[in-house]
């Protein structure tokens, strides 16, 4: 109760604190990128439950000569970049976190595709509320190796404290001041996980 309250108040306030930031952030991709404004997929959430996750637009909708979307890299444009790197695509967030669909602090949620690629252990993950910044956000980030990210994660599920939430909030501030490990060398983020001799359930 003491993490979904905190949670809940930490949101409030920063939507409405940041509400002007948040206006100017949205004209900026509405001329830069077009509409939509906002980026919507459905990420699963604690205990694997499906909801809407919101970022910024950071992408064009460009598309090949067979009308398929070119990779995530191509597509992705210098305001875009610029963006990811100072973490400002990542604030409407804070709708899911005010929702009870996420948390301030938990594993970062993924695709639903990657849902029954996990081990047993893996899948521990979903144990707890999504994070907007995690464990693994803070040691390493998008440069880590899945497996060594899925151990950070586990590492949180197990060891979560509000505490815990309170020194990662403070890390995450640190890393937004000195971005770093905003994604692997030629991708938009990370490469698609697609399971491992560890990661595959028995």
């Amino acid at each position: 109760m003491l993490k979904r309250g905190f949670d809940f108040l930490i949101a409030l306030v920063l939507l409405i604190g940041l509400s002007p930031l948040l206006a100017l952030l949205a004209l900026a991709v509405r001329w830069k990128l077009g509409r939509p404004v906002l980026f919507a997929q459905t990420r699963p959430g604690r205990h694997g439950a499906p909801f809407a996750f919101y970022k910024f637009r950071t992408m064009t909708a460009a598309r090949d000569a067979a009308g398929e979307l070119l990779p995530d890299a191509a597509r992705l444009t210098p305001f875009g970049e610029l963006m990811r790197k100072l973490s400002l695509d990542e604030l409407p967030q804070l709708l899911n976190v005010l929702k009870g669909e996420m948390s301030l602090v938990g594993p970062r949620p993924l695709l639903m595709e990657y849902l029954p690629l996990y081990s047993e252990r893996q899948a521990r993950r979903h144990e707890v509320r999504p994070g907007i910044t995690g464990w693994a956000q803070v040691n390493g980030r998008n440069a880590l190796a899945w497996e060594e990210r899925f151990e950070l994660d586990l590492w949180y599920v197990e060891h979560r404290s509000f505490w815990l939430d309170l020194k990662i909030i403070a890390m995450t501030v640190w890393r937004v001041l000195r971005p770093q490990d905003i994604a692997q060398p030629g991708q938009a983020t990370m490469t698609k996980f697609t399971g491992s001799q560890r990661g595959r359930k028995n």
